[in-house]
């Protein structure tokens, strides 16, 4: 059983997507119907750059989103279809756009309002992200409660058992990297973002994206879909738009995310969409997992020569 995994934020590269343009009708009609919806040339951000623009988070959340369901629609016109789905913080939208629970023209204009929100929600320099690695998840809450000191600092993403990202107000999160380095941890650094996101200091960007969501119409997924907040799955509509904004202010529980797909009986993964994150991390979560990536057409065509010999 297949399941895909949508890549977030952080993934974006000049370029991605251009070759399932040229090559399959299927991505080349997504990429058209997002420029549309959006009114702008997206296409030629992402394909010509330059990074600085690909960069703005209100550009690469609707970016990444239609690389991704680009890709989806490309796998699709070759036969790999999903039986079950995730994505990785804005990668929950492109698993709910490829499940059919939202239309891909909601969806970029809604991630578009997200990445508005969520840059404005803190202003530039005062937040923070940083990963945690060689740590235990209750070794690094204890480092956040103890870092916080009246400021905010709280884990964003569990990414494996090992690999933990803590986001908040920047000089809470320089302690909690400093105390993770004298309690163990491996290697401890400040990633290069423009917002602490998933934590509590993006409340106000939740509040923003609740008006943007209640105009959307929603369906029932045609495929499970798990869901970052809690590792649980949403199946019908009513549960697509709550999680969805919990999600912004809440950590990425993408451990929990890749168990419960296992559990649903997802036996081999795909991440679909730009970079090979998510694949890595399959490997570290799921012993012999069985995941490959698809972001060009010649990742395509290894990820089905890999699902038909296995």
């Amino acid at each position: 059983m297949i399941a895909f995994l949508f890549p977030g934020q952080g993934s974006q590269s000049v370029g991605m997507g251009r070759a399932f343009s040229e090559t399959s009708g299927a991505a080349k009609r997504v990429f058209e119907e997002a420029n549309d919806a959006l009114g702008f040339d997206l296409r030629r951000v992402m394909f010509e750059g330059p990074e600085a623009e690909l960069a703005l988070t209100a550009n690469t959340q609707p970016a990444v989103l239609t690389a991704s369901v680009a890709a989806a629609a490309a796998c699709a016109e070759r036969g790999v279809t999903p039986a079950l789905a995730a994505g990785h913080s804005l990668g929950e939208y492109s698993a709910f756009v490829v499940a059919g629970a939202l239309r891909l023209a909601d969806a970029v204009r809604a991630v578009r309002r997200r990445g508005e929100l969520m840059q404005a929600a803190v202003p530039v320099g005062t937040g923070a992200m940083a990963a945690i690695m060689g740590v235990a998840a209750d070794v690094v809450e204890q480092v956040c409660a103890d870092a916080a000191q009246g400021d905010v600092v709280e884990i964003a993403n569990v990414n494996s058992e090992l690999q933990i990202v803590i986001a908040g107000h920047r000089a809470a999160v320089e302690r909690a990297v400093a105390l993770a380095r004298e309690r163990g941890g491996r290697k401890s650094v400040l990633l290069p973002v423009s917002a602490p996101f998933h934590c509590a200091l993006m409340a106000p960007a939740a509040e923003g994206l609740a008006t943007a969501l209640a105009r959307v119409p929603v369906s029932d997924p045609t495929i499970p879909v798990v869901r970052n907040v809690d590792g649980d799955v949403t199946r019908h509509a009513p549960d697509v738009v709550p999680f969805l904004l919990r999600q912004v202010a809440s950590p990425v529980r993408w451990t929990d995310c890749v168990r419960r797909l296992v559990a649903e009986g997802a036996t081999a993964f795909v991440e679909v969409g730009p970079g090979r994150v998510l694949t890595g991390l399959v490997k570290r979560i799921v012993e012999d997992g069985r995941a490959v990536s698809v972001e060009d057409p010649a990742g395509l065509d290894k990820a089905l020569a890999a699902l038909t010999a296995s």
